[in-house]
């Protein structure tokens, strides 16, 4: 595994480029990621911040709320500004709070595409991701009304959550993939073979759950390092993540002003290769 050197941003799909610090909207819904946020101002004033602080890339989904995160940050940010490129996801079917059950149906499938783009008041999305390939659906059949979207105009890139570098290559088969969003921190490392391959095929790799701060036995020397650089946890944690490679884009969530602060200095965070590889590099 190799490090590179921390680069601010990132050129989706090889074209559009944008800062490799970014936000995720999830935890701008109710408890168990399901209704309505409890503090919607709050949450307004959030994405705000985020977008004034420099974020140019927020993630959000079909299935958050669901469908009250992406109509929340249409509400919050519509007319949007010049550059902000917003990410969603379909292809997960909400049993209640905590519930998720992977949907690969096609109308589904077209039906979260059609939703999001009114939700999201556009007329293209950025990057649309499949949240999940379902085991009951052949995967050409669920990515149908996804070709025919991207040929109409209505999804510029095309994504892929919590797949394998050969599930990555059977869907190349169907579109081009310029993303791949999975499990990844400084805790959970068994992705490190599809980073490399991302990198290679120029992909984007977007890391969910970032902030996990790893296992027990790191907890020692990440204070020492944080203390270092006068930083949180956290910072360290993404810190470590941009460092890792730079196809690496980070969306940590929050619904707290003082949380989003602290996390968008991450990005001026610089580890020492000493210190990536003391932290399991």
């Amino acid at each position: 595994m190799t490090t590179t050197n921390t680069h601010a941003t990132y050129k989706l799909g090889g074209e559009v480029e944008i800062n490799r610090l970014g936000y995720g909207a999830m935890q701008l819904t109710g408890p168990g990621v399901w209704g309505e946020v409890n503090d919607r101002d709050n949450a307004i004033e959030v994405l705000k911040a985020a977008v004034a602080a420099g974020v140019n890339f927020i993630d959000t989904a079909e299935a958050y709320g669901p469908k009250f995160n992406e109509t929340l940050i249409a509400d919050a940010l519509h007319p949007y500004k010049k550059g902000l490129v917003i990410a969603t996801k379909g292809g997960f079917g909400r049993t209640g709070p905590g519930g998720w059950i992977p949907n690969g149906d096609p109308a589904f499938i077209k039906e979260n595409i059609e939703g999001s783009l009114k939700r999201l008041k556009v007329d293209t999305i950025d990057l649309w991701q499949l949240h999940r390939i379902d085991p009951q659906v052949p995967v050409e059949k669920t990515l149908a009304p996804v070709v025919e979207a991207v040929q109409a105009g209505k999804i510029r890139y095309v994504g892929l959550s919590e797949v394998s570098i050969e599930q990555v290559e059977e869907v190349e088969k169907i579109l081009p993939i310029v993303s791949v969003q999975n499990l990844y921190n400084l805790g959970e490392r068994r992705w490190e073979e599809l980073i490399d391959y991302t990198y290679e095929k120029g992909m984007a790799f977007i890391p969910w759950y970032p902030l996990a701060s790893g296992p027990d036995a790191l907890a020692e020397m990440i204070s020492s390092i944080a203390a270092k650089h006068k930083a949180t946890v956290a910072q360290i944690a993404l810190a470590w993540l941009l460092k890792r490679s730079s196809n690496i884009l980070l969306i940590p969530g929050t619904s707290s002003l003082t949380h989003l602060t602290e996390n968008m200095k991450a990005a001026s965070i610089e580890l020492t290769d000493e210190e990536f590889e003391q932290l399991g590099g």
